[in-house]
């Protein structure tokens, strides 16, 4: 039997408070002490008493002993508390068995565990319950003590009303449980819904908080980078011919623009209309994203692989700079390589930005793409910072993500298989995203908002 309750469903989402159970028996137990107690004194029909303590007894003994095994806010799984609730369907077939089976008008009360697993419990734990029930629902109807009525010749109910109740308690126990599950599981649906909609809501205000993080840091960091352009300016032109600092001052001013040029793209992202209307292949974006890194002494290999025509679409900043900083992280942690491989076909678009570094931690993976994650260690006093300076926010790549699932895109991140090592990471469009390269510009269907992809007429 445990093996066949081993599969019961995600057990982290349907299963149930152990107090919970624990209540409800020790309601279950003062109103079968209570009817019990009544109907032998308060109504004078024998029964028999000790048979129908002990049962109650034994319900009682298994409280306590929960109660001091476990703590109030143990959750139960689905095998437990499916044994558990099965303990009180048979417990109340005792009581029925002892006090006139089916024509007791308290057999009803064998749907209650069943109602309670089809709202808590996966559907197998429902399942079987079920069957024990309806199994002790037609052994109660033909095997059972005569009913205590309290007269020396108790009637003798037809055969054909007792069909009719054990008939009336099947239907009930199948049309109870599936109602109550189906109920149960929409509210459940609908709960996780809400949930997920929170989570993204929560991204939406990290990302709108850093937009005024990024206007401040255009701004404060536009007067430090002009003076080192200026700086590195001077130092070039007072350099002797051949001096072997003219490589580095030359590298030192180029990317000091660079800095310059992303904190400009930062700062009007989106706001360009030419850059909106404009049309760039797909091959085109990936050149354009990778042509600051090719001088850094990274080997870049963009491979295209795709068939047919190439998608085309309107040219994004915000893809742009999605894809670029997934590039640039590639490029810093990579040994020698990264690979950017391009595919398409008839339903997707497929961009894979690969190196061959050391790949992400476990731990980092988990969480890769929350906001305040990073991979990246703080500088050391021998790498030319101060103790615990240097490192990323985490905050790039969060952005990047963002940006990319605006756009209709799906991130995942992954290391590689053995015997390759390194990061991984694809981005797929659905293809109705894109055109082909014979399509006219007036065909395509690409949704418009802030971040569509590639644009939309």
């Amino acid at each position: 039997m445990l093996g066949v309750l081993a599969d019961f469903g995600d057990t982290s989402v349907r299963s149930l408070k152990l107090d919970t159970l624990v209540r409800l028996r020790w309601l279950a137990v003062a109103g079968q002490t209570a009817a019990v107690l009544f109907v032998r004194f308060g109504l004078g029909f024998h029964l028999p008493l000790m048979e129908c303590f002990a049962l109650i007894g034994a319900s009682m003994a298994l409280n306590i002993l929960l109660r001091l095994r476990f703590s109030s806010i143990h959750r139960l799984d689905g095998i437990h508390a499916t044994l558990l609730l099965g303990w009180d369907a048979l417990q109340l077939t005792g009581l029925l068995w002892l006090t006139g089976g089916l024509e007791n008008p308290f057999a009803c009360l064998l749907l209650a565990p069943v109602l309670v697993s089809s709202a808590s419990l996966p559907p197998r734990s429902t399942a079987l319950l079920g069957v024990v029930v309806a199994v002790a629902t037609t052994v109660l109807a033909a095997f059972h003590a005569p009913l205590p009525w309290g007269t020396a010749s108790p009637p003798s109910l037809p055969v054909l009303y007792v069909v009719g109740i054990w008939l009336a308690l099947i239907l009930t126990l199948s049309f109870s449980a599936l109602y109550a599950f189906r109920v149960a599981d929409e509210s459940r649906r609908l709960a996780e819904a809400l949930t997920a909609t929170e989570l993204v809501l929560q991204r939406e205000r990290h990302l709108v908080a850093l937009d005024g993080l990024a206007a401040a840091a255009a701004h404060e960091l536009g007067t430090p980078l002009g003076t080192i352009a200026v700086v590195a300016r001077e130092m070039e032109r007072e350099l002797p011919a051949g001096s072997p600092l003219a490589e580095d001052v030359a590298l030192l001013r180029s990317q000091t623009e660079r800095c310059r040029d992303i904190l400009r793209k930062l700062s009007s992202m989106g706001e360009d209309p030419d850059a909106f209307f404009a049309r760039q292949s797909l091959v085109g974006v990936i050149e354009e994203v990778v042509e600051p890194f090719r001088d850094l002494g990274t080997d870049l290999e963009v491979r295209r692989i795709g068939e047919g025509g190439e998608p085309i679409g309107r040219r994004n900043p915000a893809i742009l700079y999605g894809l670029g900083n997934i590039v640039e992280n590639a490029v810093d942690f990579a040994e020698t390589r990264v690979t950017i491989t391009i595919d398409w076909n008839d339903r997707e678009v497929t961009v894979v930005v690969g190196d061959d570094g050391p790949g992400f931690s476990s731990s980092v993976l988990e969480r890769l793409g929350e906001p305040w994650v990073t991979t990246r260690e703080p500088l050391g006093p021998d790498e030319g910072g101060r103790e615990g300076a240097g490192g990323g926010l985490g905050l790039g790549f969060f952005i990047a993500q963002t940006f990319l699932m605006r756009s209709g895109a799906r991130v995942t991140c992954d290391n590689k298989h053995f015997p390759e090592h390194g990061a991984e990471i694809r981005i797929q469009w659905p293809r109705s995203f894109w055109r082909a390269e014979d399509e006219p510009i007036g065909s395509s269907n690409f949704p418009s908002g802030e971040f569509g992809a590639f644009g939309a007429d």
